[in-house]
């Protein structure tokens, strides 16, 4: 397919996301299923594309003054791939497959446009109705915040403390121009072109041998700042695929007693897999009986040194890896996911030794889903208090990571602040 085709295409798939309000992955795919012809390289620029917009599409449709996919791809192709007018007339051809000639309205537009004065929630792209959450949060700066959360996400793995150092991971993938990460010290960053497909990360021996994980470096720091130690009892309260509950086995050298769980059975379904390909043998699965069987660990009341709980949330920390997901979010989300996470925290709290921590964590950037829940668990349970984690564990860049994501209770982790997802951490001791 042609540069000019794919656009075409992108259109037509947009214009599919926005008739049926459908996650963009379901269009790619039946677009797909629909033009067999169209090659992998096709499939993979095609969906790149779509993303961006997806990304950029508040801004863009400000841009061009009109809200339709054409004009959110015309917006995109300006404002984040930085293509002029000329350049962009030149693919808007209407030549064979090609989509039709701009107007003169459209390269006004692309010429001339600005965001100058566009509202908060228009330079920042994301939901208006978010405006007031993301102010309480940033101020003046949640353009600016949610602005990078709209820009694409490098490719970020971890290294398996149980079979590999990061210095030898680091040679063996070379050739992807991974390196070090700037806080995590079992880090290492890929990062990507907007034109670039994700290296075939799957298909690598050190990641075939359970040497490397995917996990972005906010994660890996949460994982970290839990505190897990070899020789604790340690309960993942919502394992869900495992990626934490891998990061906290390697955090202790295999010793010790890991218990991993979740509400939803479906979501572990991938942990033993990958449990067994890390060689994390001090894991134990406990699989729900049902949907609501809060049962599964408490046998354990009472003796857990550490329980994480990588809570349920909206995700808003993740919109640079899910960009179509802020669009479809909606105000009764926030209300649900914020009662689930304080039925959780009062779980955990059940499973606390005294002395023992509870590691909160959240991939939200809402003081809704973060502070928020902190606060009002504190005031539900006197014999909680928030203690400081110990950041030497990132090195010579703690107290600069420290600095950027002091957020009153616990750290607040963005894009702008940490070049990481969104994500938030408190860890509270148990006093009695």
């Amino acid at each position: 397919m042609t540069p000019s085709a794919r656009i075409a295409a992108a259109v037509e798939v947009m214009a599919d996301i926005e008739a049926h309000r459908r996650p963009a992955v379901d269009a790619l795919k039946d677009w797909g299923l629909a033009h067999r012809f169209a090659g992998s390289g096709d499939r993979a620029a095609i969906a790149g594309l779509v993303y961006d917009a997806m990304r950029r599409r508040s801004s863009a449709a400000w841009l061009m003054g009109e809200e339709t996919p054409r004009a959110i791809v015309l917006g995109m192709l300006r404002l984040e791939r930085a293509y002029d007018a000329d350049a962009i007339a030149a693919l808007f051809s209407g030549e064979r497959f090609a989509p039709a000639p701009l107007s003169e309205a459209e390269r006004d537009r692309l010429a001339h446009g600005s965001l100058a004065e566009a509202p908060s929630h228009v330079a920042g792209d994301y939901p208006e109705w978010l405006d007031p959450h993301l102010a309480r949060v940033f101020g003046e700066d949640r353009a600016e915040e949610a602005a990078a959360l709209a820009r694409r996400a490098p490719l970020d793995l971890r290294v398996n403390a149980l079979k590999a150092t990061r210095d030898a991971v680091l040679g063996e993938l070379a050739h992807l121009n991974a390196v070090p990460m700037r806080f995590s010290p079992v880090g290492l960053r890929i990062d990507l072109s907007f034109t670039a497909r994700n290296p075939a990360i799957h298909a690598e021996p050190a990641y075939i041998k359970g040497r490397i994980e995917v996990q972005d470096e906010g994660s890996q720091i949460a994982a970290l700042l839990s505190g897990a130690r070899a020789g604790e009892t340690v309960i993942d309260l919502c394992a869900g695929a495992g990626g934490k509950t891998l990061a906290l086995a390697a955090a202790m050298a295999g010793s010790g007693e890991l218990y991993a769980t979740d509400l939803d059975k479906r979501r572990l379904a991938p942990i033993h897999e990958r449990l067994a390909r890390a060689g994390a043998a001090n894991v134990e699965v406990r699989t729900p009986r049902s949907f609501d069987d809060t049962q599964t660990v408490a046998d354990l009341a009472g003796r857990a040194d550490l329980v994480l709980i990588d809570a349920p949330c909206t995700g808003t920390g993740t919109w640079r890896r899910n960009p179509d997901a802020k669009w479809r979010m909606r105000p009764g989300a926030l209300e649900q996911r914020t009662r689930q996470q304080g039925e959780i925290l009062d779980r955990a709290a059940r499973l606390v030794r005294p002395g023992g921590r509870i590691a909160y964590v959240t991939c939200s950037i809402l003081a809704e889903e973060n502070a928020d829940q902190v606060t009002s668990f504190m005031a539900r349970h006197a014999g909680f208090g928030e203690t400081q984690p110990d950041l030497s564990i990132l090195g010579a860049q703690a107290s600069a990571f420290e600095e950027g994501t002091r957020a009153g209770p616990g750290l607040l982790m963005t894009p702008r602040r940490t070049a990481t997802d969104g994500f938030f951490v408190c860890v509270l001791r148990r006093k009695s």
